[in-house]
Order: C-alpha cells, then sequence, then structure tokens
C-alpha cells in the first residue's frame, strides 16, 4: 500500500465525480443532490511508475506488483457536523483512518447544479469545513485532557508531557488555528485537523490548465500552508475512459495539461507525506513498496514481513540507475555497484534491496 486519503468537502462540489475519475470507477453514485454518499466508497489506484517496469523488463521478471493509493469518498460535511448535523460525526469518523485529507472545493459555476449554501465561495466553504473539524478536534481534546490530568496527578512522566502539549492544541484550535499548524507534535491525539489536506479546486473545464479566480483564491490564502491543485472532474471523468497511454497523453496536452488529476495527487500526497519507494526486484516479481523517507533498512525490511526486520543482519543494495545502466543485479555486482549495508543504513529513494535476516 502506497498510501490511504479521504476526499472531504461540501455536498455538491464534485467529491464523487472526482473519486470515480480518480480510480477510474462507477463506484460512487454522483448525482445531483447533497447526500448522495451514504456510506464512504474506497477505491484503490495503481501508482504509475515507470521505474518499476523498466526494472522488470531488466530481469525479466514473470509479475509486476505495483504500490497503491487507496481513495475513500467521505460523505459531504455541512456545518453543524460536528453536532451531528447532516451525516454528523459518523463521517468524521472516517477521516480518522485516513493519511491525508483532499479537501475539495467548488470552484466553478453551473445552475444545473446546486450549491448547499446557494452561492460559490471556496474560501466560505473550506472555512465551514475546517471549523468543523477544529470543533470535533475540541470535544477529543477535552476529553483527552481529562483523562491525561488524572494520570499527571500520579506523578506519570508521560502524561505530564503529553498534558502540556494537549493544553497547547485545545488553545489554538480554540483560537481557530489546526492542530496541524500547533507548535507541538499532534500525531498522540489521532486529531482530524493534524492531517495534512491538499486542496483540490474543481474548475471548470475550460479553467483546467490555467485556474480560475476561485481557485486564485484558495492558492492565494492557502498556498502557502498547503498544496492547492487545479483539477477539473469532468476531464478526469474523460481520462479515465482513454485506456492507450499515448492518446491519453495527446488528450492532456491538446489542453495544455502536462499530467492527470490522479498523477497530481500521487505526487503531491508522496512528498506531502514525506514517502518514497524502494524495490525488490528478481524473476518471480518485480515488486514496489513505499516507506517514509528516513527510514532505515532494517525498518524497510519490516515492510515486507516484520521477521525480516527483527532477524535483519544487512541488505544487499544497488541504486536503480546502476541496475539499469549494468543491465541487471549480476552485472551491476560484478560492476562493483552493489553496496552491503547495515542497521544503520538510510534508504534512498528507489533502492533495489535484497534483505539478509535470521529466522
Amino acid at each position: 500500500m502506497g498510501f490511504n486519503c479521504g476526499i472531504v468537502g461540501l455536498p455538491n462540489v464534485g467529491k464523487s465525480t472526482l473519486f470515480n475519475a480518480l480510480t477510474q470507477s462507477a463506484a460512487a453514485d454522483a448525482q445531483n443532490y447533497p447526500f448522495c454518499t451514504i456510506e464512504p466508497n474506497t477505491g484503490r489506484v495503481v501508482v504509475p511508475d515507470a521505474r518499476l517496469h523498466k526494472l522488470a523488463d531488466i530481469a525479466k521478471s514473470q509479475k509486476i506488483i505495483p504500490t497503491q493509493l487507496e481513495i475513500v469518498d467521505i460523505a459531504g460535511l455541512v456545518k453543524g457536523a460536528s453536532a451531528g448535523e447532516g451525516l454528523g460525526n459518523k463521517f468524521l469518523g472516517n477521516i480518522l483512518s485516513t493519511d491525508a485529507i483532499i479537501h475539495v472545493v467548488r470552484c466553478f459555476e453551473n445552475d444545473d447544479i446546486v450549491h448547499v449554501n446557494g452561492r460559490i465561495d471556496p474560501l466560505s466553504d473550506i472555512d465551514t469545513i475546517e471549523t468543523e473539524l477544529m470543533l470535533a478536534d475540541l470535544e477529543s481534546i477535552d476529553k483527552q485532557i481529562k483523562n491525561l490530568e488524572k494520570k499527571a496527578h500520579g506523578l506519570d512522566k508521560n502524561a505530564i508531557k503529553l498534558l502540556a502539549d494537549a493544553k497547547l492544541i485545545r488553545d489554538g484550535l480554540a483560537n481557530g488555528t489546526p492542530a496541524r499548524s500547533c507548535d507541538t507534535d499532534a500525531r498522540p491525539f489521532n486529531l482530524l485537523t493534524a492531517k495534512p489536506v491538499i486542496y483540490v479546486c474543481n474548475v471548470d473545464e475550460a479553467s483546467a490548465a490555467t485556474g480560475n479566480t476561485f481557485s486564485d483564491a484558495v492558492r492565494d490564502k492557502y498556498g502557502a500552508v498547503a498544496p492547492v491543485l487545479v483539477i477539473s472532474s469532468k476531464i478526469e471523468m474523460e481520462i479515465a475512459q482513454i485506456v492507450d497511454p499515448d492518446e491519453r497523453k495527446m488528450f492532456l496536452e491538446d489542453l495544455g495539461l502536462r499530467e492527470s488529476g490522479l498523477d497530481q495527487v500521487i505526487r503531491t500526497g508522496y512528498k506531502t507525506l514525506g514517502l518514497q519507494t524502494f524495490y525488490t526486484v528478481g524473476p518471480k516479481e518485480a515488486h514496489a513498496w513505499t516507506i517514509t523517507v528516513g527510514m532505515t533498512a532494517p525498518q524497510a525490511a519490516g515492510k515486507i514481513h516484520t521477521d525480516f526486520e527483527r532477524g535483519f543482519i544487512r541488505a544487499e543494495v544497488i541504486s536503480p540507475d546502476d541496475f539499469i545502466a549494468c543491465g541487471g543485479e549480476v552485472a551491476a555486482r560484478d560492476a562493483g555497484k552493489m553496496r552491503l549495508v547495515g542497521k544503520e543504513y538510510i534508504m534512498q529513494d528507489g533502492d533495489i534491496c535484497h534483505f539478509l535476516f535470521n529466522t
């Protein structure tokens, strides 16, 4: 698995249409009325990886296993969701299981598609969603503070440290600052607003390449603190129907686009979450694995199997450039391009690894 992200936003902003396009499916029923998504739809898409296919060709691998992106289409949230309005807390809870939030914002005008607030105002829409997430987080952090206070009275050092952090986060939330922007580590508290967010401005087809005044407003306000992507869900639906890669590339070029929305989301998601890829390559299969930047060789081995991490001895590592230039593992080893690394080795993007371990 690569990473997991949840698509959120107000009703009728194009979440389900974008979900359908990104997952190249019709799993979500995209209709012109609020709350058509009642149960969260989940789809997985293959992360495009030309390097993996090149490595597999050289190794003559029988099977190629790419990494995947999991996307969860979460029902539209409305003002008052944190208090149970609309579909309420059930769907706020669905966000907790995701690694990142894709916040879809309506940046197009269309009289045939109703807006829940009766007007197109992306900044107001973002504020509505962010406020509901922060209100839900305030309720959560208040409960956690009460529990930590009890432990802190018993002089639990860890509880004392966490209590100070929790109060700092609570004060920030109360003043309109999401947990991700607080000057402390919010990860131990499992909060909605601690998750990285990627803003997706859903624009009309004519604005897909250049954006419009609505998307410009979002970029001006939030571009310094979070990625802001401009994507047309309608165009993505058309792209999803094109199977031939060359035809798809030509279609994008005709529209003045360098990459599809899916590629934008994946590239941005990897960067936002600090992810990278390593490979295991052989005649049976070429496999891509996703890890966090900064992971050691044993930690990477643990992504394959926990026994690999526990019994780690060393790893044989070849860079992808050397593997390709030499024409495979044997030639790379003969050319002195294979390195033996130990437990302290920090994995590099694209490393091709063979892990040695004790059972």
